[in-house]
């Protein structure tokens, strides 16, 4: 009964494939309508292609069908046009599995451009999401944006203009965001409350803050950990932040590169950072209050190893910083850890280990307790053995979308 369950099973995943048919859109009138019928009557194993030139679109799109390929001829021929939108929400919505958006534009959304909930296998590959007007406020907040999902692969592409984060992870595990490109957004690239990222060989500059791993209270999935941050180039990264007051990236400092906030296991390595005013790496402890008994405002098991760090630190933007730069010469360390070793609730050893000095530690008794600074410079700091997290692999049909 297994075997021919088994055998069953195989038949109609490959008749699925055999009948896979592509359902083609061209630009025109009633655009809204003819891409949005083609996502709905799309079938596991179908490809929606999108042919080259420019959709003015009315309205969001959605995806809630497994297996299915959203396709363009490329981010600059074929290009969604969202500036006519009548709603608030995202540019397209996925709810399925195993699904593919890639060679495609996305302009103006006024939400999220491209957005992923609870999908398992997502693939975003060769986007452009951007808001045309440059950075602004009003601009949706997040360009790619996969949420609760799980195997989530970005690759080859370009975000500009977020009012939060550009190419956005939040609660999500098994991710890899690769080649890449962020600029002038809010954050360039954020990985929130997620586990086992490797964000690798990606460029994030122009933004108010480059790469930012946090971890903040009171959401479905508490806990991240286990990321790799390496071989980026973050630099220059100098757009003063525009995003809504209130968002907690509104307290991203302006020139910040890598920001790494009450989160555990998180590698930076071998990375390019260079031309950020505020600080190179910072380490940081969540300050806000919170309720949830289950969170750790900490950073924890946190290493800065064999990173090429050039000028950063001369003119920061974070409470205090101009003080400190004047107390230490003009300019601040490139890497900055708030200190904090203990956090009411939470007993967890907090272990840091930075090889890329010169480092300020402050040594704040508490989150956020800046007047309490004893501030202290060394050439190095802390000498853990910290393993490095085991490198993220995803099912093997995401794995040779990205090859």
């Amino acid at each position: 009964m297994i075997r021919f369950t088994a055998a069953l099973l195989a038949a109609t995943v490959l008749s699925s494939v055999a009948q896979a048919k592509t359902l083609a859109v061209a630009p025109g009138a009633d655009a809204q309508e003819r891409i949005q019928t083609a996502l709905l009557d799309a079938k596991p194993g179908d490809v929606v292609q999108l042919a080259a030139g420019r959709y003015e679109l009315s309205d969001g799109l959605s995806l809630d069908v497994d297996d299915v390929t959203v396709k363009g001829a490329g981010p600059e021929a074929t290009v969604l046009s969202f500036k006519g939108q009548k709603g608030a929400g995202e540019g397209l919505l996925i709810t399925s599995n195993r699904v593919t958006v890639r060679d495609l534009g996305v302009e103006d959304t006024k939400g999220d451009g491209v957005k992923s909930k609870g999908s398992d296998e997502i693939s975003f590959i060769n986007l452009r999401v951007e808001w045309m007007g440059g950075p602004n406020e009003k601009n949706g907040a997040y360009g790619v944006y996969p949420v609760s999902s799980t195997n989530v692969l970005i690759d080859k592409v370009v975000v500009k203009g977020a009012s939060d984060a550009g190419i956005y992870v939040g609660q999500s595990k098994n991710i890899i965001v690769k080649n890449s490109r962020a600029e002038f957004n809010v954050a360039g690239i954020e990985i929130e409350n997620s586990m086992n990222a490797d964000v690798f060989d990606n460029v994030a500059t122009h933004n108010a803050g480059g790469i930012l791993v946090f971890d903040l209270p009171n959401l479905p999935q508490m806990g991240g950990h286990s990321h790799r941050i390496y071989r980026n180039k973050v630099v220059a990264n100098d757009t003063p932040n525009f995003a809504p007051k209130g968002n907690i990236v509104a307290s991203v400092p302006t020139g910040t590169g890598i920001m790494i906030m009450a989160n555990k296991g998180v590698h930076v390595f071998e990375n390019e950072i260079d031309g950020n005013q505020s600080a190179g790496v910072t380490l940081v402890s969540y300050t806000r209050k919170f309720d949830d008994k289950t969170y750790n405002p900490l950073p924890r098991d946190i290493v800065v190893r064999d990173n090429k760090i050039g000028r950063n630190g001369w003119d920061p933007k974070f409470d205090g910083g101009a003080i400190l730069a004047k107390m230490l010469g003009g300019s601040v360390p490139p890497v900055i850890w708030d200190g904090v070793t203990k956090a009411e609730g939470n007993s967890e050893v907090v272990r840091v280990r930075i090889t890329d000095g010169p480092v300020l530690n402050l040594q704040l008794p508490a989150p956020g307790a800046l007047l309490q600074a004893k501030p202290v410079v060394a050439k190095t700091l802390g000498d853990a053995q910290i393993a490095e997290p085991k490198p993220v692999v995803l099912p093997k049909r995401q794995a040779d979308l990205g090859a």
